[in-house]
Formats: C-alpha cells, sequence, structure tokens
C-alpha cells in the first residue's frame, strides 16, 4: 500500500477538495514502467483540476505531473529503461501516434492524448506508472528539486516562448511570474531577450529583477517600451486586453495557461491592428521537453522552489492559491 492524495470533492481549495487516502501501489501495464516518486512539483493545473475549473476526467484522480523519481517495476515489453534509472514524468502521458496532427510532429494537438495527474494518476503519492515512451531520462547530478519543475512549469514556458515568436534580441513581456514565468524569464535572456516582467507580488517583482529582468512592474502597468512579444502565464482574462495594447507593431501575445477567465470585449484598432496576434498555448510535445531540458543542460536556471512534505500536499496547493508561493512548490515525497 502507498500514501497518496485523491481529488474527491472538487471545489474551492478552502473547502478541502483534496484527500490523503491510502491506496495499493499500482501494477504497470504493458509498455509502461513503475516510478518510485522521489518529488513532485505542485502546478497550478492540480490547483484548476481541485477546484473544479479543470473538469475531472474520472473519480478520486491523484494529481500531479512533475515528477522525478526512478523505476522500480516494468511491465510487458516496457525494456528501454532498467530498473534504478533516473526519470521524470510530465504533463503529455500518451498520444495515438497515427492522428494527421501526430504525423506532422504536433503531437500536443492529438485528440486521443491523455495526460497525468487527469487521465491517469499522478505524482502526488509514493508510486506511480508512466508510459516507457513519454517519460524523460534525468541526470543524475542535478538535485530533484531543481528538475521537477521543469517537466511542466519549464516545458510550457519554452513552448509559450516559442509560441510567442520572438525576434533574435527582442523585447518580451511577461504577464503573472509563478514556477513556469520564472524559469521562462532565465531561458529568454540566455537566448538574448530583453525581459519585462508584470505581475502583482511584490516578491515575485523582487525575484524577477534578481534573475535579470530589466523591469518589474505591476500586472497592469504599461512595459517601459513596446513588447515585440509577450506570454500571459497568469489565468486571468482581463489581462489580454492589456498585453495586447503593450504589443508593438506585428507583435505576439501567448496565452500559456490550460485555464483563463474570461477576456473582455478588444477594440480592433487599439488590440489587433498593425498584425498584433493573440495565439494559445496546449500542452506540449515530448520534443518540447528534450530541446528544455537540453537548454537547461546548457545554461543552468535558478529554480526557486518552496519545499513541503507529501502530507501537506493541501497546504501546499492553498498556498498557490493565494500566492504564498514564490516560485515552484515542491512535494518531498521519499
Amino acid at each position: 500500500m502507498m500514501t497518496a492524495w485523491v481529488v474527491r470533492r472538487p471545489g474551492p481549495v478552502a473547502t478541502g477538495p483534496l484527500e490523503r487516502v491510502r491506496l495499493p501501489v499500482p501494477e504497470p501495464a504493458p509498455g509502461e514502467v513503475l516510478i518510485k516518486v522521489e518529488v513532485c512539483a505542485v502546478c497550478r493545473t492540480d490547483l484548476h483540476l481541485a477546484e473544479g475549473d479543470l473538469p475531472p476526467r474520472r473519480p478520486d484522480t491523484v494529481p500531479g505531473h512533475e515528477v522525478v523519481g526512478r523505476v522500480v517495476g516494468r511491465g510487458p515489453h516496457a525494456d528501454r529503461l532498467a530498473d534504478g534509472t533516473r526519470v521524470g514524468v510530465a504533463w503529455l502521458r500518451s498520444t495515438c501516434g497515427a492522428c494527421r496532427y501526430c504525423a506532422r510532429g504536433a503531437e500536443n494537438l492529438c485528440p486521443d492524448s491523455r495526460y497525468t495527474g487527469w487521465d491517469a494518476d499522478g505524482g502526488y503519492a509514493e508510486y506511480l506508472t508512466a508510459p516507457q515512451d513519454y517519460v524523460y531520462r534525468l541526470p543524475e547530478d542535478r538535485p530533484a528539486d531543481g528538475l521537477a519543475p521543469l517537466l511542466c512549469a519549464g516545458i510550457i514556458g519554452y513552448r509559450a516562448l516559442l509560441r510567442a515568436e520572438l525576434p533574435p534580441g527582442g523585447r518580451l513581456g511577461v504577464y503573472g511570474f509563478g514556477a513556469s514565468a520564472h524559469l521562462t524569464t532565465q531561458v529568454a535572456i540566455a537566448r538574448g531577450a530583453t525581459v519585462h516582467v508584470l505581475t502583482r507580488a511584490a516578491d515575485a517583482r523582487r525575484l524577477a529583477l534578481k534573475l535579470g529582468a530589466a523591469s518589474a512592474r505591476e500586472a497592469y502597468e504599461a512595459p517601459p517600451e513596446p513588447l515585440d512579444g509577450a506570454i500571459l502565464f497568469a489565468p486571468v482574462g482581463d489581462l489580454v486586453p492589456v498585453a495586447l495594447a503593450a504589443l508593438d507593431r506585428g507583435g505576439t501575445l501567448a496565452v500559456a495557461g490550460i485555464h483563463l477567465t474570461d477576456i473582455p470585449s478588444l477594440v480592433y484598432q487599439d488590440h489587433l491592428f498593425q498584425e498584433r496576434t493573440l495565439r494559445s498555448v496546449t500542452a506540449n510535445t515530448r520534443a518540447d521537453g528534450v530541446a528544455l531540458l537540453e537548454h537547461a543542460a546548457r545554461h543552468p536556471v535558478r529554480v526557486a522552489t518552496v519545499p513541503y512534505a507529501l502530507d501537506e500536499a493541501d497546504r501546499a496547493l492553498a498556498d498557490l492559491a493565494t500566492d504564498r508561493v514564490t516560485g515552484a512548490a515542491v512535494l518531498h515525497v521519499s
């Protein structure tokens, strides 16, 4: 048996949607590996699932999809990873591999895609299973705390940066400054960008400046110069017209979250004219994950983390909901 947390009654985090339970250790299916969890980072998507903004796809799901652990068992035909291999489990769990999206390298758009901690139990537990073809080999010389947030916050931020189509040496606006944003800011700076952070939390603004941002202002303020691209990490639809208005001609705003509150009416001349672009970001491909991990190996990023014990998963989500986490919350499981 193992300790795990399940989303028992989706609702506001103050109502206790997570429940700690004892579950059997899962058995890996064909092509899957059994992983003993070392740490699992806490993602805002977990909060959306717990609160019902992201409708649960199955009852009593174990959330968590930024997992660092070791292979301790294998199902039939799972021969790619030996026992003891250090691996990471991310949001994308599986795709069909045959549809037109998968065929063109856009597996993140696969209609039959499945996700860790949503379609299958995730890492708020002592063990989980995952398809061997969708886990990442991880280095032995990096602390688990510094690796786990890369597996979603890092990967999604990396894809959002690509979607923002920032030109070389461009000016990037980052709206919201949580786990994903603080990693993406460092990636963008390493690639030559000037980054302006706009977020409501004073602690987050101070961290942004320490990490190399050129400026850090309140979320609804104008940046000090027009932006060539922007990423909206905060799940706040009201910020969409604000960010669009801050773009220079030809600029692109990428919305990185899986959930967003309603967007107010846009004024074409103010927000979209002069070839400004608004686009979304949907999940990630495995290639995105490989590229981000390779970048992090060449340009180590500073990962700001707040540690919690597995028994404190409900408190970690509550702290995330009330902006008491600067950086990424990480559950220490084993």
